[in-house]
């Protein structure tokens, strides 16, 4: 039996990909070990929670998830801004990952009115 295909779980798990690479890069290479183990924590929690609302209880605790998901994603922004803001970031580098995050954010902030909208008309 094949899963259904789930965008926002495989996105999420490719950025979150990213974001671990992106880290090593940073501690590696650039020596910066704060604001990047911020980033990891957050970019890598967005497909987390996105994975632990695909096993939630109930609807709201699936949509609890996603809000989790969400507050994640916008702070993944905020350090990507910041990482960029202060050099360690290419402008390519930047573009990339703030372009998923963002796109990221989207989708789930359309998941989580979606849903919203499918409880209010029940």
């Amino acid at each position: 039996m094949s899963e259904r295909k789930n965008v926002l779980k495989d996105k999420s798990f490719a950025f979150a990909v990213r974001i671990a690479k992106l880290y090593k890069h940073l501690t590696e290479l650039k020596k910066e070990y704060v604001l990047s183990k911020q980033l990891l924590r957050c970019g890598t929690s967005v497909g987390a929670n996105i994975r632990e609302a695909n096993n939630a209880e109930s609807a709201a605790d699936f949509i609890h998830k996603l809000a989790i998901a969400q507050k994640e994603a916008d702070e993944t922004l905020y350090w990507l801004e910041i990482l960029s803001s202060i050099g360690l970031l290419t402008t390519k580098e930047f573009d990339s990952l703030y372009g998923d995050a963002v796109e990221l954010l989207k989708m789930i902030r359309s998941s989580i009115l979606t849903l919203k909208n499918k409880r209010k008309n029940s």
